[in-house]
C-alpha cells in the first residue's frame, strides 16, 4: 500500500470525520482524483496555504485549516512570549466555508489559550491587516482565496505589523505545522467554551470607524473642496465580495454621491454566479459595469475582487468605448496624482516601491518628481516588508504597487488595499475630468512624456501533481539553457533570483540581485524591454511576463506581440521534454 493509500483510509476509518466531509470521501471512487487529494499535504507557502475545497491532506478542509493553526500557535507562543493575551485578529471573505474555517482559527487558538479577535461579518483582507495593527495583536489570519474558482479557499497569516508573513516566518511557522502529525486530532474548543472562557472577542464596528478615518486622509484635495459635492458619475461593483459598504463609507466622506451599484454583484454569492471569474484582472469581470455605465453615462467605473485587495477600473478610450486600464497603467496614473499633487519637500526621502515584474513607467516618473524606487520580488508581502524597514528609518512611503490590480496609498494599512484605491482613483478621475480628460487621456499624456511602456502576462496551467512536476521542469530547463534572444532582441542580462544573481551574457561578468531567493528567471533585453519567468504562488499555472518600451503604441504592440509568440514557443519545447 502507498503513503497516499494509507492516508486516505486512516481519514475513511476515522469515526469523528465531519459527515460532509466524509459523505463527499465516500463519494470520491477515481483513484487518481484520491491521489490528487492525498499524496501531499496542501502546501503552506510563504504568505499561507490555499487550496479546493474537499477531503484530503491535500484540499482545504477543517482539518487542514487546523493543523496550520495549530503550527501558527505554537510559533506564536514561541516567538511572542504575549501571545495569548495580545491575541490574533479574524477576518473571512464571502466564499464557501470562510466563516467556518474563521470559527476553527478561533477553536484551536482557543485550546493554546490565545484570544482570538474576530470580525462578526466578512471584511476585506486590508481591515485585516488594518486591525492587526489597530488592536496590536500578535498576527492576523484573512480566510480567503482571493479571485480564485469557486472551489478555493484559503488561509492567509499577518505578522505584528498587519503585513503578510515574510519567508522567514513562513519557514519558522511551516516548521511548527510540520510537529502537528495528525492533523485529524487537534485539540480545539468549542465556540460556547471560547465565548464563555474569554478566547473569542468578536470585534464590531470601532475599527471601521477607525479605518474610515485614516481613509479620509489620504485625499489630495483641500478641506472645502472635499465636502463640496462632485460631479462624477460612478459605477461600482464589488463582484459578490466584501467591498461594498466601505467603499461606499469612503466615497461618500469625499462627497461623491453619484454612485451607482451593480446590485446583482452586490449580492455575497459565493459562485460568483455573474462572472466567468470574480478578478478585476480579467476583463469579463466588467460586462455588467459596463452596461450600467452606459445607462448612466458613467465617468470612470470601479470593480473589486471578492476580499477587496485588488482594483480594476474602466474609463472611455478614445472611441468613446469602455475600457479596462491594466495595472501597470492605474499604478502610473495614481503615482503621477499623488506625486504631482504633493509638496515637493515631503517628497526629498520618499520612496516608491514596486515588484520587479511592474512596468518601469513607474520608476520614470519617480525619478522625474525626485522620488526613489524599490524593487521588490512578486507580492506584496515584500512591500509591506520594505515599509516596516522604513519605520527605522528616515525614509517615507510615498505609494507601492504590482501589475496584478494591487495597490497601497497610505501605509496605516501593510498589504494591498481597493478600498483606498477605489477612493483614490475615483478622486483622479474626479481632477481630470475638471481639466475635461479622461483618464485614458491622461494616460496617453503620461505616454507622450516618458515613452510608450506597454506591458503583457500569459500563462499557462497545469494542475495536479503531474502539472507540479512540468512546472519544475519549465524552470530548470529556461535556469539551465537561458535563451540569448527573444522577439529579434539581443538578451543583455539573465537575472536569476534563485541563485541569487544577475549574468551579462556576452561576458563573464555577474553581480548579486540582493533579494531574497525565488523560483524566477528574468532577462533584461535591449531597448529597455524585459521578459520575466514565474510560477504562480497561489495558482497552478506558470506565468511570463513581458515590458516594453517603444517611441509609439504600434511599434509597442508588434513588439511585444513578437516577445510573447518566441516565449511561448521556448515554454512549449521545454513543456515537451
Amino acid at each position: 500500500m502507498s503513503h497516499w493509500e494509507m492516508v486516505y483510509e486512516k481519514w475513511r476509518s476515522f469515526e469523528q470525520l465531519d459527515p460532509a466531509l466524509k459523505q463527499e470521501l465516500d463519494g470520491m471512487i477515481d483513484k487518481k482524483t484520491l491521489e490528487d487529494a492525498f499524496y501531499t499535504e496542501l502546501t503552506f507557502g510563504t504568505g499561507g496555504m490555499r487550496g479546493v475545497l474537499g477531503p484530503g491532506t491535500n484540499r482545504m478542509n477543517i482539518y487542514t485549516v487546523r493543523k496550520a493553526v495549530d503550527g501558527l500557535a505554537n510559533y506564536l507562543q514561541a516567538h511572542a512570549g504575549d501571545a495569548g493575551e495580545r491575541g490574533v485578529a479574524i477576518s473571512y471573505d464571502s466564499r464557501y466555508m470562510s466563516q467556518e474555517f474563521a470559527l476553527e482559527t478561533a477553536k484551536v487558538l482557543g485550546a493554546h489559550g490565545i484570544k482570538a479577535y474576530v470580525f462578526e461579518t466578512l471584511h476585506p483582507t486590508p481591515l485585516l491587516s488594518f486591525a492587526v495593527r489597530y488592536l496590536g495583536t500578535a498576527a492576523g489570519v484573512m480566510i480567503t482565496a482571493s479571485h480564485n474558482p469557486p472551489e478555493y479557499n484559503g488561509f492567509k497569516v499577518y505578522n505584528e505589523d498587519g503585513g503578510q508573513i515574510t519567508p522567514d516566518e513562513a519557514s519558522d511557522i511551516i516548521g511548527y505545522i510540520g510537529e502537528t502529525e495528525d492533523e485529524l486530532l487537534v485539540p480545539y474548543l468549542e465556540q460556547d467554551k471560547l465565548e464563555e472562557q474569554g478566547w473569542l472577542n468578536w470585534i464590531g464596528l470601532t475599527v471601521d470607524y477607525a479605518y474610515l478615518e485614516q481613509l479620509a486622509g489620504i485625499s489630495k484635495l483641500d478641506a472645502a473642496e472635499q465636502q463640496k459635492a462632485k460631479e462624477l458619475q460612478i459605477v461600482f461593483t464589488p463582484l459578490h465580495g466584501t467591498a461594498h459598504d466601505l467603499v461606499l463609507k469612503g466615497l461618500d466622506q469625499l462627497t461623491f454621491n453619484q454612485v451607482d451599484v451593480v446590485e446583482e454583484q452586490a449580492v455575497t454569492d459565493p459562485e460568483f454566479s455573474t462572472v466567468e471569474s470574480p478578478n478585476p484582472e480579467e476583463h469579463q469581470a466588467f460586462t455588467m459595469a459596463i452596461a450600467l455605465g452606459k445607462q448612466t453615462h458613467a465617468d470612470v467605473l470601479i470593480g473589486t475582487d471578492p476580499d477587496a485587495d485588488r482594483l480594476g477600473v474602466a474609463a472611455q478610450d478614445a472611441a468613446g468605448e469602455y475600457a479596462v486600464l491594466t495595472g501597470n497603467q492605474l499604478g502610473a496614473l495614481m503615482l503621477d496624482y499623488i506625486l504631482s499633487h504633493s509638496d515637493p519637500v515631503l517628497l526629498k526621502n520618499a520612496r516608491m516601491i514596486k515588484t520587479i515584474v511592474t512596468s518601469e513607467l513607474g520608476r520614470k516618473i519617480a525619478d522625474a518628481n525626485g522620488v526613489k524606487t524599490i524593487d521588490t520580488l512578486t507580492g506584496f508581502k515584500y512591500i509591506g516588508e520594505k515599509i516596516r524597514q522604513f519605520d527605522a528609518t528616515d525614509e517615507t512611503f510615498v505609494f507601492g504597487y504590482e501589475e496584478s490590480y494591487g495597490y497601497l496609498i497610505s501605509d496605516f494599512v501593510r498589504d494591498k488595499d481597493a478600498v483606498q484605491a477605489a477612493v483614490l482613483a475615483c478622486e483622479m478621475a474626479y481632477y481630470w475630468k475638471k481639466q475635461g480628460k479622461t483618464l485614458f487621456d491622461a494616460l496617453h499624456l503620461l505616454y507622450e512624456t516618458y515613452g510608450y511602456y506597454l506591458e503583457d502576462m500569459s500563462s499557462l496551467t497545469l494542475k495536479g501533481k503531474e502539472g507540479s512536476e512540468k512546472i519544475a521542469a519549465i524552470m530548470a530547463r529556461t535556469r539551465n539553457e537561458p535563451l540569448t534572444e527573444i522577439g529579434g532582441l539581443q538578451v543583455a542580462y539573465v537575472e536569476d533570483y534563485l541563485a541569487g544573481e544577475r549574468k551579462a551574457v556576452h561576458s563573464d561578468r555577474t553581480e548579486p540581485i540582493g533579494l531574497p531567493k525565488e523560483n524566477v528567471v528574468k532577462y533584461i533585453l535591449a531597448d529597455d524591454s524585459w521578459v520575466c519567468l514565474r510560477p504562480s504562488g497561489t495558482e497552478p499555472k506558470i506565468k511570463c511576463y513581458f515590458g516594453v518600451r517603444e517611441p509609439d503604441e504600434q511599434t509597442g504592440r508588434q513588439q511585444l506581440s513578437k516577445l510573447k509568440t518566441d516565449m511561448e514557443n521556448a515554454i512549449s519545447r521545454a513543456d515537451s521534454v
